[in-house]
């Protein structure tokens, strides 16, 4: 009974201070921090003094995903047009590593830091209240870069709905200031055995998934990410080790990141880092 007097007061409390508190300007609290943190619960935005990211030089083996996507978000940051981006492919291939390096990119570029261009991490569980999120951006004089890492979403997940609402279907539409990446292990955003099974079982087949399907359509950058090859994975963790100055010859290198490659089962940007965490720590360097 105690627990819910308490409750019921802190609540008129909340309500009061709610009324007493001015009114929210669109943008008010987007400072000069050059990246934020979306959350949901309170509809607020949280600055990161520190971005956890790499140098866009040291991502290797995806020259041309890196290229386009440099020059999509080189001309939204100028404010010109520029299309929404979805990285899809294989896990630790560096898609959201490519997007956080880009962005730092280009905010150089323009005489950053903090840059023009503002980067806006969204959780994926937060996507419903993605519209009040641009509602809070929209009025705002920077541009901003609002990415979802590890987009997908299910059978039984109605939020795609608020997401392709916004990418180009609402009536609002996109704010001309928000450019919106997605990374995903899905290039549909949603499982080929869902797709399968909702067409197998539905009365028009064609209809039941193209709504959900759709979602990927409203993206006009579709970027694939595989496993890289063995000579590229080399080349990844020389770069790595060259940046770091870790002084190990290559030849020994080389013979330690297979072994680290066979024990993790693949290779990729991921893994090479990984490893190179290994190396550095057993030199007792660290990485900075």
């Amino acid at each position: 009974m105690m627990d819910q007097d308490l409750k019921a007061t802190l609540s008129r409390i909340v309500e009061a201070l709610d009324r007493l508190a001015p009114p929210g300007v669109p943008g008010a609290d987007i400072g000069a921090a050059e990246a934020y943190v979306w959350h949901a619960t309170g509809h607020r935005l949280e600055a990161v003094p520190r971005v956890n990211r790499v140098n866009i030089d040291l991502l290797m083996g995806v020259d041309r995903q890196k290229e386009t996507l440099l020059e999509n978000t080189r001309r939204f940051a100028k404010g010109l047009p520029a299309n929404n981006a979805l990285l899809w492919g294989s896990r630790g291939a560096g898609k959201s590593s490519i997007v956080k390096a880009v962005h730092a990119h280009v905010n150089r570029e323009l005489g950053g830091p903090p840059g023009p261009l503002a980067l806006v991490e969204i959780h994926r569980e937060d996507i419903p209240s993605l519209p009040a999120l641009l509602s809070k951006i929209r009025g705002s004089t920077r541009r901003f870069l609002v990415f979802c890492d590890d987009l997908s979403f299910d059978g039984q997940d109605a939020a795609y709905k608020s997401l392709k609402a916004v990418l180009e279907g609402g009536i609002e539409g996109r704010p001309e200031n928000v450019v919106f990446y997605a990374t995903s292990n899905r290039r549909h955003l949603m499982p080929r055995d869902m797709i399968e099974n909702e067409r197998s079982t539905a009365i028009n087949p064609s209809e039941a998934v193209e709504e959900k399907v759709s979602l990927s359509d409203r993206f006009g950058l579709w970027l694939g990410f595989h496993n890289a090859d063995q000579d590229t994975f080399f080349a990844m963790i020389e770069g790595y080790a060259a940046y770091y100055e870790l002084g190990v010859p290559a030849e020994e290198l080389r013979k330690q990141a297979i072994e680290w490659s066979v024990t993790r089962g693949s290779r990729s940007g991921r893994v090479a880092w990984q490893f190179i965490q290994e190396v550095a720590g057993q030199l007792g360097k660290k990485l900075e």
